[in-house]
């Protein structure tokens, strides 16, 4: 499964961002080879597991131009590296404690031509800016990162949804929904990936909006 199935689902791009699409399979080939960001065998789902996934989130809102944008828990980049692609005119900070995959993620931003994209190697906790938008796939339990980032969140929105956290997460979340809606001023709403995308690898995928 390649590039077509990003085209069929966002028929939308440009030249130069289908260009960036098709690059990345090759970029994080080459980089998976020197330090491993991706679980190999999930490579030959490059696409569909990593690429597609992250860009659910566009489903949810699509970002305005000058949105901010942290990504965090980035790993090998995504779902930043995929969303700041799509939304060339967004801001995007990404962060990840690790730092070979921060080294990662800035080649293959610096290979794209991505400038949009700043990373950087902390916690998130330790990050001293706010932001429109947080988003990350599932680095640890909603109610946790929510505890952490939450505060980071701008209150003044702009976009088609409320500034908050935008999550990827997978299987049975209802536990971590009701404790994170049992937080003060806490509200969180779930969009089945499945509604945006056809495909048998989403049926039991969210996005979770977390927000005031």
């Amino acid at each position: 499964m390649n590039q077509e199935l990003i085209y069929r689902h966002f028929p939308d791009l440009s030249e130069k961002q289908k260009e960036q699409f098709e690059q990345l399979k090759s970029l994080y080939d080459f980089w998976n080879r020197q330090i491993n960001v991706i679980s190999r065998k999930d490579m030959d789902a490059f696409y569909l597991h990593h690429v597609l996934h992250s860009l659910a989130i566009a489903k949810v809102t699509p970002f305005k131009d000058f949105t901010e944008i942290m990504d965090a828990g980035t790993g090998g980049g995504f779902p930043g590296i995929p969303l700041a692609i799509l939304f060339p005119k967004a801001n995007f900070y990404l962060v990840d404690s690790i730092g070979k995959k921060i080294k990662v993620v800035k080649e293959v931003a610096k290979e794209l031509g991505l400038d949009n994209v700043e990373a950087e190697q902390l916690r998130m906790e330790q990050v001293d800016r706010t932001f429109d938008f947080i988003v990350s796939r599932a680095v640890t339990d909603l109610e946790k990162f929510t505890r952490w980032t939450f505060y980071k969140i701008h209150r003044q929105s702009f976009n088609k949804v409320k500034n908050g956290i935008l999550y990827l997460k997978g299987g049975d979340i209802s536990d971590e929904l009701k404790r994170v809606r049992s937080l003060k001023k806490v509200h969180a709403k779930t969009y089945p990936v499945s509604a945006f995308f056809s495909e048998p690898f989403f049926e039991t995928k969210s996005v979770v909006h977390v927000f005031k």
